[in-house]
């Protein structure tokens, strides 16, 4: 499976995402994804919305600067500035466990 990701729409300003983690739960693949800028930026996604939505595209698209960090991000930092951060745990089987 593809670690690189592109969402098609930004996702609270940002559209480059790392898969670091797969889970299965209840009988359906998870994926926790983080953004490649900012890991307070992160959300799980199922196999079907990442695989069958036509809202992600593999690996990292070279979009222009506006295109990949927009407005959205700005106002998502500012508004979200004193909010507690979900954490991302990587498994230990993950490419990105460094431990």
């Amino acid at each position: 499976m593809e670690n690189f990701w592109t969402s098609n729409k930004p996702i609270n300003g940002l559209r480059h995402f790392v898969m670091v983690n797969k889970i299965k739960e209840k009988e359906n693949l998870i994926f926790f994804m983080v953004s490649v800028l900012d890991s307070e930026i992160n959300l799980k996604i199922s196999y079907e919305e990442l695989i069958n939505s036509g809202n992600w595209l593999k690996g990292w698209i070279n979009l222009p600067k506006p295109e990949s960090v927009t407005e959205e991000y700005g106002n998502y930092k500012f508004t979200n500035k004193d909010k507690r951060v979900d954490e991302i745990f990587v498994n230990d089987n993950s490419q990105f466990n460094i431990s």
